[in-house]
């Protein structure tokens, strides 16, 4: 055997591990003054990034409290490389400590309300909603706490935040959708259980469950057209959903059995059922 040392192949560095992620800033100059007071302003803005395997980084900017809240945009990565520049000491210092912080007053919000404490779960995730007005899941939460409470005034203050934000209706936030929804309509807020369904079906119209949902809360108006349309829409993305099948059964019989009434001068039904 050589007593020879194999040299080592170095491999190049995985996509992933050269994947772009943390605290960047950008600048901007700015004139400042007039005639011989005339100077040069250098602000920074400062941002998280992220970025995704289509080498596209997702940037959000950073609040007054230290922690990404607001829309994001897309840049493509070599825009991102000539402008932003990398913040770690302010990252370590300013942002981590509170990005920790709101995870942890989440989890705790998020605690308090499976247990049934629902005046904790309000405070935590109040405290959440003041490090970041615009985080998605402090809203989600607090607007189910107060439908929890049957505090119906409050939640649907919290509808109206939830529908302007942008980062509601992400991909990432898709699985508090059907809750929310079916929150609003067990609350009896029936319209705006529809509003907030058709402006989540704008970005997951493909999800059956979702126009499932939505043919309830339009039946409970008393919308049969609507409803009907909704769990055909959901029958033919899966016509095995037990539940959507034995529903449109119901609502044609029903609908049928309305229209004789009428025609027997009885008045009609009322749309409405445990279903």
């Amino acid at each position: 055997m050589s007593d020879k040392e194999t040299p080592r192949t170095e491999t190049a560095p995985s996509r992933e591990t050269r994947r772009i992620r943390g605290l960047f800033s950008t600048q901007n100059v700015d004139n400042v003054g007039t005639g011989t007071t005339k100077r040069k302003a250098i602000s920074k803005t400062y941002w998280f990034a992220e970025e995704n395997d289509q080498q596209i980084v997702s940037v959000q900017p950073i609040n007054n409290n230290f922690v990404p809240s607001g829309p994001c945009t897309e840049v493509p990565r070599d825009d991102f490389l000539r402008a932003y520049h990398p913040e770690p000491e302010y990252y370590q210092t300013k942002v981590y400590p509170n990005i920790k912080q709101l995870e942890q007053t989440l989890e705790r919000a998020e605690k308090a309300r499976s247990q049934g404490q629902a005046y904790s779960a309000e405070l935590e995730f109040s405290s959440a909603i003041e490090l970041d007005e615009d985080n998605v899941r402090a809203n989600f939460g607090l607007g189910l706490t107060y439908m929890d409470r049957g505090d119906n005034t409050r939640a649907d203050d919290i509808f109206q935040r939830l529908v302007g934000l942008e980062a509601a209706y992400t991909e990432e936030h898709k699985h508090l959708f059907n809750e929310f929804g079916m929150s609003l309509r067990k609350a009896g807020l029936l319209d705006q259980a529809v509003e907030y369904y058709n402006r989540a079906l704008q970005v997951a119209q493909n999800d059956e469950n979702l126009h499932y949902n939505i043919a309830r809360a339009y039946f409970e108006r008393g919308d049969a057209e609507k409803c009907t349309e909704h769990l055909n829409t959901c029958l033919k993305m899966n016509p095995a959903h037990a539940e959507a099948k034995e529903f449109v059964k119901y609502v044609k019989g029903l609908v049928e059995r309305v229209q004789a009434e009428k025609k027997g001068g009885n008045g009609g039904t009322v749309l409405k059922a445990d279903i």
